[in-house]
């Protein structure tokens, strides 16, 4: 299925479906990239096809690894990951899928893998474990460094966390170590969207717990700050954003000097989620960009979408903008595959776009 190109501002959008990935309902939080000509999904979680989290339905969490072939027709399953978990970064550094973290149901993690994938062979190597046991993080690479700043300790955890880190991936395995690196000067968060573009990283929105007084549950508090670091001279603030744009798919592509998010969650439904259940309309679609030339914000175009009469019931019959999953880039095209299509409901498509300055 291919879209016409958008003709918004100053970038096209050529959109297109890849092979729905082989499991009925699909994955939010899968840790994706790219290696061996191929596209690998791994992990994730969702609740059992006809089940919903209000209705009983209890989460799976998954260790399948998936591989798609460039054009390929369908996809083929590869292998496990060392156990069931998702939720946390991932990245493609030289050919491989970088894991950084994550989650089930019961803790978060400290582990770190490499997976590569070549001659129908899964190969998995271990990094150092992260400082402290994180999950629903962002990270993007500057080279060959990785940085990977915010996120969640524990699943009960009240409040997120503000901490950054850097791992120099081309040292010698024996040698590589994380550092902690001073944090950005904003509000702690979880579900930011990452990036890098010219030697800089980013960190973009995000959602902040806070604990009202006299209360014992955190909220959700829906932020629209972003940031740049430098590593030659630290942090600085830059223009906020038009809306949040928690948990979209993450890292943000950088193209010809502008940074482009894709949709994303911005709150204004947040309050509604456990009302609207099957009935919430998805997340926002907009597609905005950062220009540094301009050094503000605007919106791109959209997110490719094709809502169905019956979405409700059979959510999957349609096309959504997936939130909590990361953004992959192959040859030249971003894909953004399977992730949350609404609150507790996931989507098993795999989207294609390739952006394309006019």
């Amino acid at each position: 299925m291919t879209q016409a190109c958008h003709q918004e501002g100053e970038l096209d959008f050529a959109w297109r479906q890849l092979p729905q990935l082989p499991d009925p309902v699909g994955f939010a939080g899968a840790f994706s990239g790219i290696s061996g000509g191929h596209l690998l999904v791994a992990g994730g979680s969702n609740f059992p096809e006809n089940t919903r989290p209000w209705s009983g339905g209890t989460k799976y969490w998954s260790d399948r690894i998936f591989a798609l072939e460039k054009g390929a027709a369908q996809w083929k399953e590869i292998g496990r990951l060392p156990k069931p978990m998702g939720y946390g970064v991932s990245l493609t550094w030289r050919d491989q899928l970088v894991m950084l973290g994550g989650a089930d149901q019961q803790e978060h993690y400290r582990d770190a893998y490499l997976l590569r994938y070549a001659d129908d062979q899964l190969v998995t190597d271990t990094l150092p474990d992260l400082p402290e046991p994180n999950a629903y993080a962002s990270g993007a690479l500057i080279g060959d460094v990785v940085y990977i700043a915010g996120g969640l300790d524990a699943p009960q955890a009240q409040s997120c966390k503000h901490s950054f880190w850097s791992l120099d991936l081309s040292k010698p395995a024996a040698e590589r170590q994380w550092k902690k690196l001073d944090p950005w000067p904003g509000d702690p968060r979880m579900l930011s969207v990452a990036g890098a573009m010219d030697g800089a990283f980013y960190l973009l929105s995000g959602v902040l717990l806070e604990v009202p007084t006299g209360d014992s549950l955190a909220r959700r508090k829906y932020l629209t700050d972003a940031f740049r670091y430098l590593p030659d001279s630290g942090w600085e603030k830059i223009s906020d954003l038009p809306h949040a744009v928690a948990a979209a798919p993450s890292p943000a592509h950088a193209e010809g000097g502008q940074l482009l998010v894709f949709g994303g969650d911005d709150g204004s439904l947040a309050d509604q989620n456990s009302i609207l259940k099957d009935e919430h309309p998805g997340f926002n679609t907009a597609i905005v960009v950062y220009d540094q030339e301009t050094a503000g914000w605007r919106k791109a175009g959209s997110v490719l979408t094709d809502k169905q009469p019956d979405a409700e019931n059979n959510p999957n019959a349609s096309t959504w903008a997936p939130v909590t999953t990361p953004l992959v880039v192959w040859d030249g095209e971003v894909i953004l595959p399977t992730g949350e299509a609404r609150p507790g409901v996931r989507t098993n498509r795999v989207l294609a776009v390739k952006p394309s300055t006019k």
